[in-house]
This record gives C-alpha cells, structure tokens and sequence, in this order.
C-alpha cells in the first residue's frame, strides 16, 4: 500500500491548489518563477476542472493540462491530481436533472455553485467514473504525478428519490425484513409501523419532529454513499497506479461523514483547516483538528487547504496578523503533518472565493502575504530532514465517535446548550491548556497504550463499546467520563435506567433520578467550583472513592463528581479552568506527564520524535525554561537553559 513518506522522502510537501486555468497561460512561468523563489514542491491541479476538461459529453480537452504537467515537472514541481467531480459542468444538471440533489423541502439544488452532485445518481456516478479513468489513463505515468485527490470537500445531502430508493435498499441491506426496521426505529410509537418497503422514504419536511433512528440511519447512509463515490474513484486510479497514492480532503470535524471509517479507505489522510485569526483560542481549535487528523491517519497527515489570509465566508473576515500564518503552520507541522498547503496559490480576481486570500494576494509577490510564504517555505526545508515520518506520542486519548454525536443531536434532545462539538472543544481545550499531548480514539478502538482516557460524552455506546472501556480500567486504565453519556444503544433507544448498568457499576452509580440540564449562563455550584451546561440526580450506590458534592439547589450534596478506582464521572462541566486543573490532576496520577512544566501562559510545547517544538501564540516575548542545550534548527543556534520566543515566534529544538 503506497503511503505518504513515498512523496515526501524527507520533504514537507509545501504548496496548494493552482488553478491556471483562470489565468492566461503568460501568467504560467511567473507563477512558477514565484513557487521556486518560495520552495513550493507540490501544487494540486484540477480540482474545480470538470467544464474546462469535458466542455460538452463525452468530449476531452486535456491540451491545456499536458503542458501544465509538463511544466511543473520541468520546475521539479510533484502534482496532486484532483478528480473534478466536486462541481459537474452545468450541461450536466442541464441535460439530466436527476444528478442533482434534493433538500429536506423537495427543492433542487442548481448549478452555479459546486458540490451540486447528487451521491445516489447513477448518472453522475457513470460521469464521474468515465473522466476519472480518462485522467488515470492520461497522466498515470506521468512523471510530475505524486498523488491523486479524489473529489473535494465531500459534503452532499440528498433527500431526492433516487436517494430515497437506494437508501431503501441500504436499509435492507442492514436489517433485512420490515420487522427488523420497524423494532430498530421503534415504529410503535406515534402510528409509524411500515408495512412495505415502498412506504420507506429519506427523512424528508414532516409536521413535528421526526422519527430519530430514522434520521440517524439516514446520516449514516449518507456517510457510506459519498464514500461509495469516494472509492469508486480511488478504485480507477488505483488501478491504474497502484503505486501512486491517494486521498481526498476532510473539512474539520464535519457532521456528514464517519472520517474513521472513511480513513480506513485512503492510503493518505488529509485536512482542510481554517481557524478564525481573531479567535483567542484559535490556536487551540486547529490543534484539535491536527490532533484528530493524524489519529485517524495513525501517523504523518497532510494540511490540504488552509489560508495564507482572510477566508470570505465569515460574518466578518479578518486577515492573519504577521506572523500567525507561520505560527499556526509550524503548529500543524509539530502535531503531525508532513505537508503544509493552501488554497490557493493565487488569488483570484473573479468568482464567488475573490475575497479568500492566496499564496499570492491581490497585493502581488511584493505583498506581505507572499514575503511570509517564501519564510515559510525556507523554514520548513530547514527542518524537513529532520521532521519528516516523525511520530507524535500521547498518554491521553479523547474518544470522538460520529455515530453517538448523530443520535445525540436529534430534535428531541434535552438541551441544545450541550452539544457534542462544543463539549469536545471544551475537554480538548483543558488538555491542551495543560500541556498534555492527546491522540483522538473511537470507543472501539484498543485504548492499552493510553495512561489516561477522556470521554466528554458520548451519548450512544455499542455493547462492544461497554466492554471496551470497562476493561480498559479493569487493565488498569484511567477513565475520565462526561455526562450524557452511555444513554442510547446502537439504534438510539434508551437503556435501562438512563446510564449503561455497567457504567452505573463502574462508576458507582446506582441511580440516575433525573437529568437536570442548565441554562445558558446558568451555573449549577459545587465544593470549588461551578459546573456549566449540565447537572444530573445521582444516587451513589456507597462505593466511590471520592465525591465533589453540589453545593445548594436541588442537587445539594448529592455527588457532582464521582471516582470509583480509576474510574471518574462528572455529571457537570466544571468552568474552564476548575476542568483544566482536575483533569491535570488526574493526568499526573494515571503518570501522564506535560511535554514541559512551568510553560509561560500562551506557549504550546509538543514533541515530534526527537524534536522539541515551541510555539508562542500570543503577541509579547516570552522566555522559556528548558532542559539542557538544544539546537534551534529555524535559526541554527544553540541555546542552553532558556530561549526566548518572540511575538508568534517559534522555536524547532534538537537536543
């Protein structure tokens, strides 16, 4: 199976998307000119392309492609080359409307956007299969060809019929008879018992509140039809090259797709990530982001999109201040990734992403966007050798499982203020505030390699789930539980007493009462500290090794907080720091040490094989206490017991 280090050999792929076809060809040996003087070693080409290489049916128009394949390989330039299949020409919507998607209402999604591709279409499938063999045939020995990129960003819903038919029989495929659908979904309640398959529909506009297993299994199929078009494509190129690798693009932390399941498909897992420069904890959310990317790809990633500048699709869209574009870079690098791109190389001066900045602004290569791109493309040559295939070690696993996050997020929940994205922000946050490195894991996963496992919730858990964490602590593992947890079996249906009876055990529990969620700004008090979101009744069964009581309110001196053993449950989310400290504390008794101690507030550390990276996020000097002399590979210096990091400044340390 070909893999990343077969593109990088001791490389960090640095470049983006390049989109000449929006440019005379005249513009082709500037921007090439320009993507030397900055180090660029990779570009993506053809991303959004499908018009311009198959102007009308079955026509080919792949001139213009050849001589841009040859020129980067004449400038020693590799090439990521996309399948366009992300925006179909509008002939195709045009001449057979059934390739294009249907919302929740019945109303078609039209051309002149892009992603306007229905998953279920036969048509689109054939279309998209017919140009993707052309391409692979084309370019597969190419010598400029180091990766494929399948589709882009894939993130379409589709409640259409054609949709409806072939969830109809993904439904089959999974239950097998009516009763079994009927029993999954609890059809019981409200007069919603089928009958015959026909009467099975997508999840479409209804009166009130849809059925939630319903919903969740559409979300589920949705998840497998995009990546059955994922792999219908992977499976051409790699056919024709299958020593070549292949990959497409997650956008972070996106609701539609089970990215583990999905990464089990690519040989390369990639990432684009845009976190908002005004942000105080922006730092924190692309550090997430990196932290679950090379999770999933259980080592090296790929950073495929991230803006040089401003995006244009926030309220208000600020530029990077000077210096955070190499910050939040090196930062991507230090937690894994062993390429570092963007969309897009140039800016471009028509279209609806105008205003989304390049590698090269509308300022030009004298502008200050493209001067900080060549520094970056000399500070990542620099450490390159050193970095590339380097492994990034962590005691603390999080568990993140898209299947719990969809039954969690049905219209019947008990409070909207506890959301699953936000509640994983929130325990990431205090690990990373703690300076605790973590991996991300799926509840099924073999967690004996962690000191410490953290669950912020995870509302729906599979029986093989149970079992996975209860012997984990009986093995000897640190538990850290949040609230909501263990409610729902796989099909979301409530178990008994509210909470998995073998969480109940672990964790000392012997009655959940009642849940008690909390307002927005509401606090529920407790001994030394005020808990957020959330607040539950719990009747412990006399077992618990220690309890944080709640303190005055309905709750008053029952247990906020439980530890039975290694096992800790907390029923709130305690303020941000009161999380920070506790899990800081009970990191450092499950042995799960941070990268360094004392770091100056704002100064992120973190370890990649024998590299020591520290990185300043905030805006004044600081100066950190290390241990020993060190290296600075960015400067070439040698420092000893102290170094000084400037405004965003970022030291790479080689002991």
């Amino acid at each position: 199976m070909p893999r990343l280090g077969d593109v990088t050999r001791e490389r960090i792929l640095y470049g983006g998307d390049y989109n000449p076809e929006q440019w005379p060809e005249e513009t082709w040996q500037e921007d090439v000119r320009l993507m030397r003087e900055a180090r660029v070693n990779s570009v993506t080409l053809g991303v959004f392309s499908w018009a311009r290489l198959e102007p009308r049916p079955g026509e080919r128009d792949f001139g213009w492609l050849d001589r841009l394949m040859d020129l980067m390989h004449e400038a020693g330039i590799g090439v990521v080359l996309a399948t366009p299949t992300a925006s179909p020409p509008p002939w195709m919507g045009h001449l057979h409307p059934d390739t294009l998607p249907r919302d929740e209402q019945g109303r078609t999604e039209w051309w002149g956007g892009r992603q306007h591709f229905s998953h279920s279409s036969a048509t689109y499938r054939r279309y998209a299969a017919a140009i993707t063999e052309d391409l692979a045939a084309r370019y597969g020995t190419h010598p400029a060809l180091t990766m494929w990129h399948i589709n882009n960003e894939y993130c379409t819903y589709d409640w259409g019929d054609e949709a409806a038919a072939r969830f109809r029989d993904w439904l089959r495929d999974l239950y097998g008879t009516l009763d079994a659908l009927n029993t999954a979904w609890g059809t019981a309640f409200w007069s919603q018992g089928y009958g015959d398959w026909a009467e099975v529909h997508t999840p479409r506009h209804a009166h009130y509140m849809k059925n939630p297993t319903q919903v969740l299994d559409f979300r589920r199929f949705t998840s497998d039809m995009l990546l059955e078009c994922y792999t219908a494509e992977r499976d051409i190129v790699r056919r024709h090259t299958p020593h070549v690798p292949v990959t497409t693009n997650f956008m972070p932390l996106w609701a539609g797709q089970d990215a583990w399941r999905w990464a089990e498909e690519e040989d390369v897992v990639s990432v684009d990530l845009y976190p908002d420069p005004r942000d105080p904890l922006g730092a924190q959310s692309g550090a997430l982001v990196q932290d679950m990317t090379r999770s999933q790809a259980r080592g090296p990633w790929v950073l495929m999109e991230q803006a040089a500048g401003p995006v244009n699709w926030r309220g208000v869209n600020h530029p990077k201040p000077r210096g955070l574009n190499r910050l939040w870079s090196l930062q991507a690098v230090a937690r894994g990734a062993d390429a570092v791109c963007y969309f897009q190389w140039r800016q471009s001066r028509q279209g609806a992403e105008k205003f989304h900045s390049g590698m090269v602004s509308h300022a030009g290569p004298q502008g200050r966007t493209y001067q900080e791109v060549k520094q970056l493309g000399a500070d990542l040559a620099r450490i390159a050798p050193h970095v590339c295939g380097g492994q990034v070690t962590a005691d603390v696993a999080v568990l993140h499982d898209w299947h719990s996050w969809w039954a969690g997020d049905q219209e019947g929940r008990l409070s909207r203020e506890a959301g699953h994205p936000d509640l994983l922000r929130s325990w990431h946050r205090a690990l990373w505030q703690a300076h605790l490195t973590t991996d991300f894991a799926h509840p099924e996963h073999d967690l004996s390699a962690y000191r410490l496992v953290v669950v912020p919730q995870l509302y729906l858990l599979t029986d093989a789930a149970l079992a996975n964490l209860t012997g984990y602590v009986r093995g000897g593992g640190t538990l850290v539980c949040g609230f909501l947890t263990g409610v729902a079996d796989q099909d979301d249906r409530v178990r008994p007493g509210g909470m998995d009876v073998r969480l109940r055990e672990l964790f000392g529990i012997r009655t959940l009462h009642e849940w008690w969620p909390l307002e927005a700004g509401e606090t529920a008090e407790c001994e030394g500290f005020s808990g957020t979101v959330w607040s539950e009744e719990l009747e412990p069964d006399g077992t618990a090794d220690e309890t944080i009581p709640y303190k005055g309110g309905e709750l008053d001196g029952l247990p906020a907080v439980l530890r039975k053993g290694r096992a800790w449950y907390l029923s709130t989310l305690p303020e941000p720091e009161a999380l920070r400290e506790l899990l800081a504390r009970i990191a450092a008794g499950a042995g799960a040490r941070p990268v360094l101690d004392g770091l100056p507030e704002g100064v992120e550390a973190v370890r990649r094989g024998e590299l020591l990276f520290l990185l300043n996020h905030g805006r004044r000097p600081v100066t950190v206490e290390i241990p020993g002399p060190h290296r600075d590979l960015l400067t070439g210096t040698t420092v000893t017991g102290r170094i000084t990091l400037g405004r965003h400044g970022v030291a790479v340390l080689r002991s």
